[in-house]
């Protein structure tokens, strides 16, 4: 589905501290792949990693590409040490202190094999490969656990980070198993590789010809060389761990100065009040003092669920940042009086209250709530035409069960070809697909659907046509999009359904069958999506409620005629 393009100010105020930190760590945690696979070639012999390690460094140590690599790991590191200072709460989830904790051991683990490698390397020319580097490891000391503990929270730190980016993006549930069997597999065969590597490094030291050619000067240089490296691992470790508890003393300054500064009062508009420190956000307060507060990406400003509206003055409050603008700009929100409470550090008394209730538990079960989930879901929608003529000749209950009838049938062939009866709203039913299917079958899903509905109704008209005057007669629409799914609703009435602009489009569909005397209306991305050919059916352009310009569409007549288009389209692409 085409989108429109993101301008430069727009993609300047998306950007935030958070945004630079996930494209730093995406760039290190590819580095760790690349490294970790060529590690696993020791799986087959030292030769095959010495090979490997060949193309690894020709391109890390590329000019530009090793620009970037060492900016974002300076950058990142830097970051760390800044999230360190700048975290108040703690409490949000366990693994996201353990991220914390992980990336900020990396570089203290670290520094002695970069010293020992890239910069003897720039300083005395050494030339140290696998063979070397395993002897090191296997033979002349015990580094090896070292090492191998290095590697494990490496990749725990990156994968911890990449689930966080990945989990909100809709083609994590399909894509998740795959991504779970490569983070562990990955490391797997890494951790072998460099074992069976060792293995054979260790074999062949004992041979004193393969010492003379792979213990050189030039390849592991000299005792007084390796103290040197060392002082230099050695001071920059100290200056490294220094900065670390620069930031914690930073952090106990702060506390100490919002103390003296005093404390503020944050009144939720129903009764209750907190008093913390100046500085605090309001998300962090409630979190601080067991307030339920909405926030589906806890706290990274990334969805608009903590937002509160101010009550009473609001000029005197800190101006939003660049992303907390963003985001309210995202949602179309221009009063100034709503602010997102996870970006909001209030500095005086504040009253306000919560835009969304939180949620902790859907009130028709015992699981969780399901909220703030963005899927790609195709949203198909019908109605029954001329109910209100129906009901003026019958009696209300024969009525109903006409109704029902015709909400079975529909209901019947939606189920039958993979999709969900969503919401029944009088003689008309919003259907979902693609909620454990990717885009392209749950369009051929909801084209499929059409085609049995109408025939469903068909079996139905004859079923009934010693009561009905004349057949039962429908409209259909269809369109896909990126919805927001989840849980809707208050106490008792909460349902599971979709959100968002593609939904509100086939419910416009769906009503263009009354003027276009159709019985099914299909949207041009939908069509695409499920590799109709582009002659299929024929093009219309429509007026749709809400949109500036005119979107296009595909005219169905007979909605039976969907199927056969489905598997024709299914044979040609197999």
């Amino acid at each position: 589905m085409a989108t429109a393009p993101i301008h430069m100010p727009e993609l300047v105020r998306a950007t935030g501290v958070r945004q630079v930190r996930l494209i730093c760590g995406v760039i290190l945690f590819s580095y760790v792949v690349s490294h970790f696979l060529n590690h696993a070639l020791g799986n087959v012999s030292v030769d095959a990693m010495e090979v490997g390690v060949y193309y690894h460094t020709a391109f890390w140590q590329f000019l530009p590409v090793a620009i970037v690599f060492y900016t974002a790991a300076l950058t990142h590191m830097g970051l760390g040490i800044y999230a360190l200072y700048q975290r108040r709460q703690f409490r949000w989830r366990t693994i996201e202190p353990l991220q914390l904790v992980l990336g900020l051991s990396i570089p203290a683990l670290v520094m002695a094999h970069v010293i020992g490698v890239r910069l003897g390397q720039t300083l005395y020319g050494h030339q140290k490969l696998y063979p070397q580097e395993l002897y090191l490891f296997f033979v002349a000391s015990n580094r090896i656990w070292t090492m191998t503990i290095l590697l494990i929270i490496a990749w725990v730190h990156g994968c911890i980070g990449i689930y966080f980016w990945l989990r909100l993006k809709p083609f994590f549930t399909r894509a998740a198993p795959y991504l779970l069997a490569a983070a562990v597999l990955i490391p797997t065969l890494a951790l072998l590789g460099v074992y069976q590597g060792g293995r054979s490094v260790v074999v062949e030291a004992d041979d004193g010809e393969w010492r003379t050619h792979n213990l050189t000067r030039r390849q592991v240089g000299t005792v007084a060389e390796a103290n040197t490296l060392d002082r230099i691992t050695g001071g920059l470790t100290i200056g490294y761990v220094g900065l670390l508890g620069l930031a914690l003393a930073a952090r106990g300054v702060r506390a100490w100065r919002e103390r003296r500064g005093g404390m503020i009062a944050l009144s939720y508009g129903n009764g209750k009040t907190v008093r913390v420190p100046k500085g605090l956000s309001v998300l962090e307060a409630s979190l601080r003092h067991n307030v339920p507060h909405a926030s589906v990406c806890g706290g990274r400003a990334r969805c608009s669920t903590c937002r509160i509206r101010i009550i009473g003055d609001h000029g005197a409050l800190p101006e939003p940042s660049q992303r907390e603008a963003f985001v309210l700009t995202r949602v179309g929100t221009t009063d100034p009086s709503i602010r997102l409470a996870c970006q909001l550090r209030p500095t005086s008394d504040l009253s306000f209250f919560q835009l969304f209730t939180s949620h902790t538990l859907s009130a028709t079960a015992s699981t969780p709530a399901r909220i703030g989930q963005e899927r790609y879901l195709v949203s198909l929608f019908v109605d029954m035409r001329g109910s209100t003529q129906l009901a003026e000749k019958r009696l209300p209950f024969d009525t109903v069960f006409i109704v029902n009838r015709f909400l079975g049938a529909v209901s019947q062939a939606v189920v039958e070809n993979g999709g969900q009866p969503n919401q029944f709203v009088g003689d008309g039913m919003l259907a979902l697909f693609g909620l454990s299917a990717d885009p392209q079958a749950a369009c051929r899903q909801a084209l499929k659907a059409a085609a049995g509905i109408a025939t469903h109704i068909d079996e139905l008209n004859e079923l009934l046509s010693h009561d009905l005057r004349q057949p039962i007669r429908f409209g259909i629409g269809i369109h896909g999009g990126e919805v927001i799914i989840g849980d809707i609703g208050y106490r008792d009435h909460i349902v599971f359904t979709a959100l968002g602009d593609a939904v509100n489009v086939a419910a416009r569909l769906q009503d263009m069958t009354k003027t276009l005397a159709c019985e099914a209306i299909v949207s041009e991305e939908v069509r695409r999506t499920a590799g109709l050919a582009d002659d299929a059916l024929p093009q219309q352009e429509v007026a749709i409620r809400g949109r500036d310009e005119p979107m296009a569409v595909r005219v169905v007549a007979d909605a039976r005629e969907l199927s056969a288009l489905v598997e024709g389209s299914a044979r040609v692409a197999a």
